[in-house]
């Protein structure tokens, strides 16, 4: 039986439950098993690599199914979204940074505009650039997020209330189905699922990391910038990422000044990972890595999920 709520009826998707546009790793193949699945796939489109996007597109293009593609709004260019947009996406997610030099692109292009916000302060600017819909994203969540952020049960239906009646999805710590009734209930209209979607048949990620968030629990998670500034990424200092552990940061943890004026050690990081020694990047990972036990095809995965958000809210109906 599936789920009707606004997101799924502006989507024609049987089930209220999206793949986050996690940067690399969601490409084409990954977004168009979830839309197969009754979800929206959305492709990791990161800061718009034109190759990348050359490359994974198509696939899930291909698949004539309503799906999207996210990008990271500090570091993509108007051109990386106009090419996606030739494709036709149902939707356009914008995530970290200011999203208005994108906004009137998007909606002239006819996709669906999607905000994902940190803070109130950024929930508001949505609203004013006229999301249709807008991702409320807790602490919880694994990779990239707000350094002083909320956390996903507080923060989701504040954000309900003010944005009404813009639909809201809520991300952050959601791993199963009751994480994606729990959105329901705290009045969002679906959930962006992203690291449970890491751990699927379909992701493109190494095989090392799929095996680390499958053996890792939430309490070796750690929200850092010290992984970010080894590798000499350009993250705004705002965002830190949720990681499993990792030997620089174990290294350089409350010493993330030092590092970045550390020019030896950034380059001795990279040496690291080309000798296997560390992997090719941190292992993005939410606090709810506890609960994924197993690597399933993506499709299957979103029907799971389904299945138990179902079974979740009738378990509470009875209580």
């Amino acid at each position: 039986m599936a789920m009707s709520t606004a997101f799924t009826e502006m989507f024609g998707v049987r089930h209220p439950i999206a793949l986050a546009p996690m940067g690399g790793s969601a490409g084409g193949a990954l977004a168009a098993a979830v839309s197969r699945g009754g979800g929206l796939g959305f492709l990791g489109a990161g800061g718009g690599d034109r190759e990348w996007l050359a490359r994974e597109v198509p696939i899930v293009a291909e698949a004539e199914l309503p799906w999207g593609v996210g990008f990271l709004s500090w570091a993509a260019d108007v051109g990386a979204v106009e090419t996606a947009l030739e494709h036709g996406p149902k939707a356009v997610m914008l995530s970290f940074g200011d999203p208005s030099p994108f906004a009137a692109r998007v909606r002239a292009a006819g996709a669906a505009l999607i905000i994902q916000v940190t803070d109130l302060e950024e929930a508001r600017q949505a609203v004013d650039l006229g999301a249709d819909v807008i991702v409320a994203q807790g602490t919880e969540s694994g990779g990239h997020g707000a350094r002083h952020g909320r956390s996903t049960l507080p923060f989701v239906p504040v954000v309900v209330d003010l944005v009404a009646p813009v639909p809201v999805l809520a991300a952050g710590g959601i791993a199963d189905g009751r994480g994606v009734a729990a959105a329901l209930v705290l009045g969002a209209a679906g959930a962006l699922v992203g690291t449970r979607f890491q751990a699927t048949a379909e992701a493109l990620v190494d095989p090392s990391i799929a095996k680390a968030i499958v053996e890792g629990r939430g309490q070796d998670t750690e929200r850092n910038r010290a992984l970010d500034i080894a590798r000499g990424s350009d993250w705004p200092s705002r965002y830190t990422a949720r990681t499993l552990g990792h030997p620089y940061l174990d290294q350089w943890r409350g010493r993330e000044a030092e590092l970045a004026a550390n020019q030896e050690a950034q380059q001795a990081y990279w040496a690291d990972v080309a000798r296997g020694e560390i992997p090719p990047l941190p292992v993005w990972a939410g606090e709810a890595i506890d609960l994924i036990t197993d690597l399933p095809p993506a499709a299957d995965l979103v029907a799971t999920l389904a299945a138990q958000a179902e079974e979740a809210l009738a378990r509470a109906g009875r209580h």
